[in-house]
């Protein structure tokens, strides 16, 4: 019997500053209307199931979204970052701040202070978005005016930490950061079957979604079986993550997102064995 689907609820209000089509996915998966995931491809409309349907909607949390100048378009150096942001913007609780320039990711922590924002998140889905050495500007400045901060590369690695307990609260209860499944899986004929997939978090684009759809009824004897439908299936939902190599991790950020959800299903299945994780980025995929 398919496990019962836990529902998410939040009193949560959130920001959104945005350029490109993440910002748009993760606005999307928020909202969680009908149709929003085969939108942006997936199942495709006249395939989707609707397995997220009245599990969530998080419509009346997002007090605003504001679409964002392409920072491609801006110059290098702004002397007056404030001139790019909205003149008016809502209190809230947490601002996400998606593919914007640099100056005006770093000028935005004095605006949050003044409405009363309690965290800031940049989630970091191309390495030019934000950079490690902005990112730890930003923190420390965030640190300053007393808010928490977090840049997840991607933002499928989003952890709780004891260092960020609002952002604990977004992970928790609206469902989105690192993946998490619960899996019931049996033999059959000398063969491991999944029977039922229940999603406890999923990535804030919703991927885990489409990940279970694949996977409930699926029948395997080699775990690269497994793995191997898992990689599809993040691959075709798509994956926004980008193919360029990132600096710090010496890896491409959508393999990085890639090896994360396997490992995710790894551990709902109670795979011990060898996950061949590369060792450079061991400590992104396990948290070590």
């Amino acid at each position: 019997m398919e496990p019962e689907q836990i529902k998410f609820r939040s009193d949560l209000k959130l920001t959104v500053f945005y350029h490109g089509e993440f910002g748009e996915r993760f606005i999307a998966n928020l909202m969680n209307y009908r149709n929003s995931c085969p939108s942006y491809g997936a199942c495709g409309i006249d395939g989707c199931v609707q397995c997220k349907e009245n599990v969530y909607s998080f419509s009346r949390n997002i007090t605003a979204t504001f679409g964002m100048i392409d920072p491609a378009n801006i110059p290098d150096f702004i002397e007056e970052p404030d001139d790019f942001l909205p003149k008016e913007m809502p209190r809230a609780d947490i601002a996400v701040a998606i593919n914007l320039h640099p100056d005006i990711l770093i000028s935005l922590p004095e605006r949050l202070s003044e409405l009363g924002y309690r965290a800031y998140i940049i989630p970091v889905e191309e390495p030019r978005w934000c950079s490690a050495g902005l990112a730890k500007q930003i923190k420390e400045r965030c640190s300053e005016l007393g808010i928490e901060f977090s840049a997840p590369k991607p933002f499928c690695i989003l952890r709780e930490s004891e260092e960020h307990p609002v952002i604990n609260r977004f992970i928790r209860e609206m469902g989105m950061g690192y993946p998490e499944f619960e899996i019931d899986c049996r033999r059959v004929d000398g063969r491991k079957k999944i029977s039922g997939v229940r999603i406890l978090r999923s990535q804030p684009c919703g991927c885990a979604w489409y990940v279970g759809i694949r996977l409930r009824e699926l029948e395997f004897s080699r775990i690269r079986e497994l793995w191997d439908v898992v990689a599809e299936a993040h691959h075709s939902y798509p994956c926004t993550g980008s193919m360029e190599k990132d600096n710090e991790y010496n890896e491409t950020i959508l393999h990085i997102a890639g090896y994360a959800v396997r490992h995710a299903v790894d551990r709902a299945i109670g795979y011990e064995g060898d996950e061949e994780v590369p060792e450079h980025i061991r400590h992104v995929i396990y948290g070590e």
